[in-house]
């Protein structure tokens, strides 16, 4: 007897091409972490928990701090060609930096790279005040950020992830951040870039150029937080983030999980933009679409355990939402 797994698929059935889309899954664990302190693997574009192991445990994250630094500059800032003037502040921070002098002028746009490129600590303080005046009012506007994204565990104190009480995340937090950063094209070109001409400047992450598919993120490391890295990576349709939070071995165990999230998951089509899907409304039978194509990552054993469930929506005269799909992965 089949019975119903723990997550289901929300869709909007729709006449005219429009749908809405939601999703609740399952932690699918592949194994046990040995090498870092906490880990998570999500598939960007659904939000999907592919892999994680204590991805809820709140810990300090060096320089993957500045991932919500850049994607919180981006959205607040409508021109990143703007040169700001580096102030005293800047100059001279401790730990990574680009060696920005005080009173000198670079755009905002220069910074952000500095910051995802090079991990300026530097750039992170001349960005954050340059965007909201000091870095503890731009540190709110990036708890702002982490909320938007779905990160409910983690808070930020700086711009920059120097050691400082009460500044954290989470594993998992920090793959939802990244995965919503990853959605502004701005944010992906940056962190995609493994060399920034204007300023002679080389990607530090190893990732860029070691990994298939590699489109960035972030890498870290204070004595406190250990070594920290987010990957990015693309294949066959498939967006994956990978969080591991102080691994020694940060690298190989982060080519680890990717590959075998990428050999155990495909971007699976559930429903199709052009399928027909007969629904009766206010008494009448019609044809409804959803209007595109809805992917989901799905094990090959679990692709056989998809059960649609379609309810009609009370809907006005020419509403084009009919009604909508609840689609359930069931274990037997």
């Amino acid at each position: 007897m089949k019975r119903r797994y723990s997550f289901s698929i929300l869709l909007a059935i729709a006449l005219f091409l429009t749908a809405f889309v939601t999703f609740k899954t399952p932690v699918k664990v592949f194994g046990r972490a040995e090498q870092s302190k906490a880990e998570c693997v999500i598939e960007a574009n659904s939000r999907r928990v592919l892999y994680e192991e204590r991805g809820d445990l709140r810990l300090p994250m060096a320089s993957t701090t500045k991932i919500a630094t850049a994607i919180t500059v981006i959205e607040n800032e409508k021109n990143l060609d703007r040169t700001v003037k580096i102030p005293a502040q800047a100059a001279g921070i401790e730990g990574s930096s680009v060696y920005l002098k005080a009173g000198e002028e670079y755009s905002l746009k220069d910074l952000l790279y500095g910051l995802m490129l090079r991990s300026g600590n530097d750039c992170a303080v001349a960005l954050a005040i340059a965007v909201s005046g000091c870095e503890e009012a731009f540190a709110s506007r990036m708890n702002d950020t982490a909320q938007k994204a779905g990160a409910i565990n983690s808070r930020f104190r700086n711009p920059h992830g120097l050691p400082k009480e009460n500044h954290y995340t989470t594993a998992r937090d920090l793959s939802f951040i990244t995965a919503y950063a990853l959605e502004n094209a701005v944010f992906k070109e940056i962190v995609a870039t493994k060399y920034y001409q204007p300023r002679n400047w080389t990607n530090k992450n190893k990732m860029l150029t070691n990994y298939e598919g590699a489109i960035g993120v972030k890498t870290g490391y204070t004595k406190q937080a250990g070594r920290c890295l987010v990957t990015a990576a693309e294949r066959d349709g498939l967006t994956l983030v990978c969080t591991v939070l102080n691994c020694p071995t940060m690298y190989e165990r982060t080519k680890q999980l990717l590959d075998d999230a990428f050999a155990a998951y495909t971007n699976y089509m559930l429903i199709g933009a052009s399928e027909q899907v007969s629904i009766e409304i206010n008494g009448k039978r019609v044809n409804a679409t959803t209007g595109k194509d809805i992917y989901y990552p799905l094990m090959e054993e679990e692709k056989p355990l998809l059960e649609r469930v379609i309810k009609p929506k009370r809907s006005k005269e020419n509403d084009k939402i009919v009604g909508e799909i609840e689609i359930y992965l069931l274990k037997r």
